[in-house]
């Protein structure tokens, strides 16, 4: 898929994961549009970059959704990339001192990062398919989801969180059957303990922990990684229906 002249939708843009590669891609020479909260906006105030466009749109929402991609679709460049980054990572145990886990955050935690990337998913690839091919295959679009390590060794009071993501990562194979037919791909990141701004409040000592748990590179990971890797599956075409772990070979402890 040819990166340069396509619009790209990115949701979470306005940091972490979203942010460095909606910059990324916009470099590559994609009209970007970014998703997010319009807080989220507001804090990344003028820090956005050339070539990004950032629209208030909440990912669970079926009328912002909706109304995101019908702007994209009317600034006349094809839509040919959707890349999901936007998730939330409250913890809670089933059982703790408090009683059972709260029964409205799990509520949540699913909600956004599953039912919001689904939602985004296809209501963009309903537009990609509207696309004309782009060469012999018939190919139309390409879709990047973001899971987790924790989809596969979920950490305790990681209950929610492994749960949507594990979601995210099961639907990666239907997602890419359902869409062939359209000539859409879909491929799915599970990160591993990535340096984003959700980290930014941790003492020097527990990072350094983190750190330590990584076999190799013993380090955080990087956003531009992350968008590195998106950039890597967008381009090649013959990878479709794949979850890719990015995490230095690491195997989540159980705490």
């Amino acid at each position: 898929m040819e990166i340069s002249g396509s619009a790209a939708v990115v949701t979470g843009a306005a940091s972490g994961l979203g942010a460095a590669t909606a910059k990324r891609l916009a470099e590559l020479g994609a009209t970007v549009f970014g998703l997010d909260v319009p807080q989220s906006i507001e804090r990344a105030g003028d820090e956005v970059p050339a070539g990004v466009t950032l629209l208030a749109a909440d990912v669970t929402s079926d009328e912002e959704v909706g109304a995101a991609i019908t702007q994209v679709v009317e600034s006349d460049v094809p839509l040919r990339i959707a890349v999901n980054c936007a998730g939330v990572g409250w913890a809670g145990r089933i059982l703790s001192k408090n009683g059972p886990h709260d029964l409205e955050l799990f509520r949540t935690v699913v909600t956004v990062n599953l039912l919001g990337t689904f939602n985004v998913m296809r209501l963009a690839a309903d537009a990609m398919a509207k696309n004309d091919a782009i060469d012999e295959f018939g190919q139309r679009g390409v879709i990047v989801n973001t899971a987790s390590v924790a989809a596969f060794e979920g950490q305790v009071g990681q209950i929610a969180y492994s749960a949507s993501k594990g979601g995210v990562h099961g639907m990666t194979v239907p997602a890419a059957r359902d869409l062939a037919q359209f000539g859409i791909r879909v491929n799915t990141i599970a990160p591993g303990i990535i340096d984003t701004p959700m980290l930014a409040g941790v003492t020097d000592e527990f990072r350094k922990t983190l750190e330590s748990s990584v076999p190799f590179p013993s380090r955080l990971g990087h956003p531009d990684e992350y968008a590195q890797l998106t950039q890597y599956i967008i381009e090649h075409d013959y990878l479709n229906g794949e979850t890719i772990r990015m995490d230095g070979a690491l195997r989540m402890a159980p705490r």
